[in-house]
This record gives structure tokens, sequence and C-alpha cells, in this order.
């Protein structure tokens, strides 16, 4: 009978790291290959894309430091798989139970039912502050027996710097009213979204807002009817509206382009002024409860010493996450990314700035290189972040071993069957076996996350090309190559 090996907490930690592969480039590993698999190779001359395009980092957890490396090192334009960096950095450093808060605060003494001074309404990233959520707040401060406010109303944006991120920013694209573009503020009210309701027979088209706001009024007569196009495509004769204030506060929404008739739509869109928006909401909402408002609207911090009246909590950024990653919810993501900035900012240091290092801080302290690192925005709605393939695989490697795994794991698209996944990989060996984030962006298309292989063992894969038909062509390229790590051994 052979010797029995030693027990001692060093030598069981280290057969645990090379059975499970976490001791890095153990030198019993195959080192990783700088050719592209056949299959791979195969897929990018059906799609006319040179291998130049490609980067690839795909590697078997329990063996790490093997697998295909293609242009790991390059920096590239990664589309909305960086979500996986804000992602990471802020369950680790935020903690998967964190919530976004939203506050109703006083600083003066009611007098009986009349609030002379004004009421304060406070954001904290709270993700889920929608219009029932404010009514219930509004509620609760009515029911504790106030009824008239004197001094108007204070809304306060501060815990970002600037407060109001989205002015003097230049539009991404040519559609800045829909909700991927929205660029977040610390309230975040129904995410500075506004829902309208297209209706169109074959003679006329009529528009509302839902709610209606009374201060609002919908212009189609500049709209013409498209009776040729299907509703479906409805989005193809749209222009951006015009916004033309009147006097008293009033605004009238001036729709424009081209509606297909016989077509019924609803939208979200972010048209409106947000103070407005907040400020016409608000106090509809106190009419409606049976209060007055007078007053200046106004944005300004909360003094110290103001008193809570009423809150709102929203979900835990894990649950949160799942709109993030699943759907690749930009204005979510960057409002996570800027509540990460919030944490750590210094006074009077950019809120986005403060994000970017403290990402960067958190790849120093796990060991990760960053050069080459570009962040923007954290969405991956953005022309200037970079980030390499083997940056991106090692943070999934890292985050693989880390106590948010299953948080994470929870939150990706699972391909064939959910989120941006929900169409792709359907039939294959990785049909609701792989969760990855999808990336697409004019020049860019992506995957990153996890995959099994055929012995259901887990593997990083991050796939990304950059390439001015990615869009078009990239997308087989990319689920070859999931497909490849499904057949491997």
């Amino acid at each position: 009978m052979p010797p029995l090996l030693p027990t001692s907490p060093k030598r069981i930690a280290l057969v645990l790291a090379l059975s499970l592969g976490l001791g890095g480039c153990a030198s019993w590993q195959q080192p990783a290959s700088k050719a592209l698999p056949a299959e791979l190779q195969q897929a990018l001359q059906q799609a006319g894309l040179p291998e130049s395009a490609l980067g690839l980092v795909a590697f078997p957890l329990h063996a790490r430091g093997t697998g295909p490396r293609v242009q790991a090192d390059v920096a590239m334009q990664p589309g909305s798989t960086m979500k996986l960096v804000t992602a990471v950095v802020a369950l680790d450093q935020l903690g998967a139970n964190t919530r976004g808060r939203t506050d109703l605060l006083i600083a003066d003494t009611p007098q009986g039912d009349v609030l002379p001074g004004p009421l304060y309404l406070r954001g904290g990233a709270d993700p889920d502050l929608d219009w029932p959520a404010l009514w219930l707040m509004l509620r609760q401060l009515r029911e504790q027996g106030l009824r008239e406010i004197r001094g108007g109303l204070v809304v306060d944006r501060s815990l970002f710097n600037p407060a109001r991120p989205e002015l003097g920013v230049a539009p991404f694209d040519e559609a800045p009213e829909f909700p991927y573009n929205v660029i977040p503020d610390a309230l975040n009210l129904n995410g500075s979204l506004l829902q309208f309701e297209f209706s169109a027979d074959a003679q006329a088209l009529r528009a509302r807002s839902s709610p209606v706001w009374p201060g609002l009024q919908v212009d189609v007569s500049s709209v013409r009817l498209a009776p040729n196009r299907a509703c479906k495509d409805w989005e193809q004769g749209w222009l951006p509206p015009q916004v033309l204030p009147r006097p008293e506060g009033q605004v009238v929404l001036q729709l424009q382009g081209e509606f297909p008739a016989n077509c019924q739509q609803r939208q979200a869109l972010n048209l409106l002024d947000r103070q407005w928006l907040t400020a016409q909401l608000l106090r509809q909402l106190w009419r409606e409860l049976g209060g007055e408002i007078s007053g200046p609207d106004v944005e300004a911090a909360t003094p110290a010493g103001a008193q809570l009246r009423a809150s709102h909590q929203g979900r835990p950024l894990a649950e949160a996450m799942r709109g993030m990653m699943k759907q690749s919810d930009n204005a979510l993501t960057r409002l996570v990314y800027l509540q990460l900035g919030s944490r750590v900012a210094a006074p009077g240091q950019a809120t986005q700035d403060a994000a970017a290092a403290q990402v960067r801080a958190w790849f120093a302290a796990k060991g990760l290189d960053s050069s080459g690192l570009v962040m923007d925005n954290g969405s991956g709605l953005s022309r200037s972040e970079r980030i390499k393939p083997a940056q991106l695989a090692a943070l999934l490697a890292v985050a693989w071993d880390g106590p948010q795994a299953p948080e994470l794991l929870n939150s990706l698209p699972i391909a064939g069957v959910d989120g941006t996944m929900r169409r792709r990989l359907k039939g294959t060996a990785a049909e609701g076996q792989a969760r990855l984030k999808t990336g697409t962006l004019r020049d860019v298309t992506a995957l990153a996350g996890y995959a099994f292989d055929a012995q259901h063992k887990p593997w990083v894969l991050v796939a990304i090309v950059n390439d001015a038909a990615a869009a078009a062509k990239g997308r087989a390229v990319l689920d070859a190559a999931v497909e490849w790590v499904a057949k491997q051994q």
C-alpha cells in the first residue's frame, strides 16, 4: 500500500489549484495556441471577413492558459460586452444587495397642513422610480397631514457631477430620443421617458402621451401617412419631433416625418426636458391627491438637516443587472456605472471619471492588466471605449472565482432561451447552456461570457469582430466560435 499523501492546508490548496486550473499557466498545461481553429477560419471566409477583424480568447476554466488566442492583446471596440466590466466591478465594489433610493424631504416646519418652504425630491440612483412609485411617495406625504406646499419644488440630482450629465452632450446618433440613448441622472424618474401612443387609420394619425399631462399638446399636423409602409417598419419614416415651448410653461410637441396608415404603436421616448416633466408630474399627482403647490421649480442640493418624509428603494443590484445584461439596457448600465463613481469621487471630480478610475483600481487590485483599457460611460454605447479580448477574458475568469459569480451568471442571456440571445444558437449544443453577453454597434459585433464543452466543462469565451461589415456578417463567426467550444472534448 503506498504511503498516504500529506494533508497539510498548503498541500490541499496546491492539489485543488492544480486540479481546478486555478494555478495560472501551470507547467503541465498546454500553451495557448495562436492558430485560429479551422472551423473559425472557414466561418470567416464564408462571411468574407479578414482574420485581422477578429479578436478571440477561449479557454477551459479547469485549464487556464490553454485554448486559442487570436489578437488577444489588441485593444478593440467591444460594443455592449463592455457591460460585463461595469457589472463585475459593481457587484464586487457595491455589493449585490446595494439599492438606489429616492427621498422626499422638507427643511421647514409645517404650520398645520401648510409647508411654508419647498418640497425636496432627492435622487439616489434608483433604477425603479416610475410614475406609480412617485405617486405612492406623495400619498405617504399627504397621509402625514401635509396639504399645501408654498415653497415650490426643489429637485436634487447632486449625487452625480454634473447633476445633468445629458446637457451639452452631442447626440450619439440620429435617434437621441429613443430609450437606448438616454443619459441618466441621479433622479432617473421613469428613465426620463414618456410613453406615447400612435394610432392611424387610412385618413389620419392620432397621438397622445400616456399619462396625459395638461401642459403638453401633441401636434400631428406635419405628419404624412404612408399607406404602403408596413406597421412594423414605422420607424423608417420617423423624424425627430420639434419641441416648441409656449407661455406659462406649456409645451407643444410637433411630430415630423411619416407614419404608416392603419397602424398602432406604443413607444417610450426621451423628448421633453426632464426637469419640466418632473415638475409637471409631481404637481399633477399632488393635485389629484387633494393638495396644492405653489412657488418655483428649481434644481439644487437638499440642505443638511432636512427631514426625510417618504422614500422609495429600487431593486437590489443583482436583480437590476438582469435588465443590464439580458436586455442590454444602456441607460441602466450607465446609472450603475455612475453610482460606482459616486462612491469614490473626490470633491469637484466628474462622476464618470471617478468610475473609470475605480475600474482601473479594481483591475490593479486583481492583478489584471489595464493597459489600453478605455472606459467612457461603461455601457459600450461609445465610439471611444476599448478593451483587449485577453483583458475581458481575464475579468470573466476572476468573476467565475468570486463570491458574486452566481449573480453574474443569473444575469447573462442564455443561448436560444432569453434576452439578446433568445433567437441565436437554437438547435445547437449551446442552446440553453452558454451564457453570453452580446455586443452590437456600427462596425462591431461581439460575444463574451461562458460556454460549455462536450464534457459540460465551463469555458471563458471572448470573440469580437471589428470591421465595417461586422454588424452584417460577423454574427455567424461568433456563433461558430460558441459551437466550436461546445464540440471540444
